[in-house]
């Protein structure tokens, strides 16, 4: 029996200040759905998300959510008018009763319900409209860039929570690892098109790549028919005298197809350039520590940072990254230790709250008024590494339209803030990096060039970031903040410095202090015999695959109607994933029972 669908969208036309976004779309959401809504920056996904939410009156069609069902909407910036706090807004629409739920989400999310939505940040006001989707429980929930300032403690949890509700859901986001994990289909809109593909994201850039290349393949084959019959058509002229008017028609039919075909939008033409080399050493910290309103941030902390390392520095919100980073870079004095700088420093930073962009400036000016772009006597040029360049010019570099250039700053998206930014930074020489949030807002694509420079950047990198995989593809070591002043230094990215740091939240939730938890990366070895040495040492690779087999049964249990069409493979799933959540106690137990005898 055929699933009535949760939302249809049919024959969906809508223009935007004269030019078409979507025209004749239609699409189907059904129950069980899990959807990943991509598309490159300014291709239309959160305006297609408010069509979905009823936010967006269609120019023409017709949206049906099917009757009893709810759909629910969390916005990048939410509107809080009328309301005095965070949790106010939580609760709205919500029974007291709720209140509980509001409460757990908030605690889970890292944001104080009491907050005064004046004096809140545009973070918190988007952790607090995830909670009130979260406690609304809605039958569709759409969720626009949901993991955008979060830590990734938090984001580990809003993945497990959407692993295991129940609710159909569509989100936008640019974490790779969040949508491989959690979607089972791709909706991609591009140039105007949504297509749908019924495999998670996992599978979206082979599809896509596939996509372009089918286009490029028949572009060339129409060009090459073009090219023919425009050759008939002159030679016909001098041989004959007389042309065969249906074959001219058809060439012009030809040229008008080839007119209609719309160019994909290119990456942005960013490019780093490396000022003259650093010495090898770039920072020597020695014994730093800083207490920071009242706050131990750090203490007894030492590191070498060389020529070329690319260091990531992850932890919770709050704890302290952009701080330990002002020290390491010297724009923050320790309260003990040193910090000493390599010689030939350049910097370069990427602030996370776009401090060097006013809202008030147009793009033009944020170039332009920058004294180290500024070209003397040249109002309509900036100095870009060192030769000068018109501004519309360079902005179109970075997808900007000339028309973009002349409006302000405060009407950018965040990932069109995200590029000017990148803009301003890229034009000067720099052979120092510190990128504090860079990920935030942009889209996939251009994630993916930011990483192939910074692979070939010829300087050092200071980075900042919750994303996983870009963590991954970008850090050579990770700085792990873990709270309690406790600062580690691991090698690697974020799945390299996971498995110890699950080890760290095991000794800290049995000991209750993370002090205790120093010990999980220099075990003694005395008290150990040579097994159980070697067992200490396998144990965190064992407990991984444990965690990464239970999440994959987790996501299959999640399936809602999995019991009533497979019972036989839900009855297996539920006894693999007791097994295994057995197991994983179980190697944790002993891990903690050695890692306190190797501890003496």
């Amino acid at each position: 029996m055929a699933r009535v669908p949760l939302l249809q969208l049919s024959d969906i036309s809508l223009t935007f200040g004269g030019d078409p976004i979507f025209d004749g779309l239609s699409l189907t959401v059904q129950p069980g759905d899990r959807l990943a809504l991509v598309g490159r920056n300014g291709s239309g996904k959160s305006t297609l998300m408010k069509v979905m939410a009823g936010l967006v009156e269609a120019d023409r069609g017709a949206r049906v959510v099917s009757p009893g069902d709810s759909v629910g909407y969390m916005a990048q910036e939410p509107s809080m008018e009328g309301h005095a706090t965070l949790g106010d807004y939580a609760l709205s629409d919500l029974d007291a009763s709720d209140l509980w739920r509001v409460q757990s989400v908030a605690e889970k999310l890292k944001f104080d319900p009491d907050t005064p939505v004046d004096a809140a940040s545009g973070g918190e006001r988007r952790r607090a409209t995830l909670a009130k989707l979260i406690a609304e429980a809605p039958d569709l929930m759409l969720l626009d860039e949901p993991t955008n300032h979060l830590d990734i403690e938090a984001v580990l949890w809003l993945e497990e929570h959407l692993k295991a509700t129940r609710s159909a859901f569509i989100v936008i986001s640019h974490d790779r690892a969040f949508l491989s994990a959690l979607t089972k289909g791709t909706l991609w809109i591009d140039r105007g098109e949504v297509r749908r593909q019924d495999k998670g994201f996992s599978d979206f850039e082979s599809w896509r790549d596939k996509v372009w290349a089918d286009e490029d393949d028949a572009r060339h084959k129409l060009n090459r028919l073009i090219k023919a019959e425009a050759k008939w058509a002159v030679e016909g002229i001098s041989a004959r005298r007389k042309r065969n008017q249906g074959r001219v028609r058809a060439l012009h039919a030809l040229k008008d197809e080839r007119a209609g075909q719309i160019n994909r939008q290119g990456a942005a033409a960013m490019a780093f350039e490396a000022g003259p080399k650093s010495g090898k050493r770039v920072i020597e910290a020695k014994g730093i520590s800083k207490v920071f309103d009242d706050k131990t941030i750090v203490k007894d902390f030492s590191i070498r940072i060389q020529r070329g390392d690319r260091v990531a520095f992850v932890g919770p919100n709050g704890v302290g990254k952009t701080t330990l980073i002002q020290i390491l870079t010297g724009l923050m004095e320790p309260d003990a230790g040193s910090v000493e700088l390599g010689t030939n420093i350049e910097m370069a930073v990427f602030d996370q709250r776009r401090a060097a962009l006013d809202e008030n400036a147009t793009l033009w000016e944020s170039l332009t008024g920058d004294k180290e772009m500024r070209v003397s006597g040249k109002a309509d040029q900036v100095m870009v590494r060192g030769a000068p360049k018109h501004v519309v010019g360079y902005l179109k570099e970075f997808l900007f339209d000339e028309a973009q250039a002349r409006a302000p700053v405060r009407s950018l998206s965040g990932g069109e803030r995200a590029r000017l930014l990148l803009a301003k930074l890229m034009a000067k020489p720099s052979n120092v990096l510190v990128l504090d949030e860079p990920t935030n807002d942009l889209d996939i694509e251009t994630l993916d060039l930011l990483q192939e420079l910074l692979d070939d950047y010829d300087g050092t990198v200071l980075l900042v970031s919750h994303d996983r995989d870009f963590l991954d593809r970008v850090a050579t070591t990770t700085i792990a903040m873990e709270g309690d002043a406790r600062v580690v230094a691991h090698a690697g990215g974020w799945s390299d410095y996971a498995p110890k740091r699950r080890l760290v939240q095991a000794s800290v939730e049995k000991t209750g202090s993370a002090k205790s938890a120093a010990k999980v990366e220099k075990p003694k070895a005395e008290g150990l015999s040579f097994t159980e040495k070697h067992r200490l040492e396998a144990l965190p690779g064992e407990i991984a695959r444990l965690e990464a087999e239970i999440g994959k049964l987790e996501q299959l249990l999640a399936d809602p109607d999995l019991y009533t069409r497979e019972p036989v493979k839900f009855a297996k799933a539920s006894e693999a994933l007791s097994e295994r959540q057995a197991k994983l106690a179980s190697a944790e137990d002993e891990w903690l029972t050695l890692e306190d005898k190797a501890g003496g």
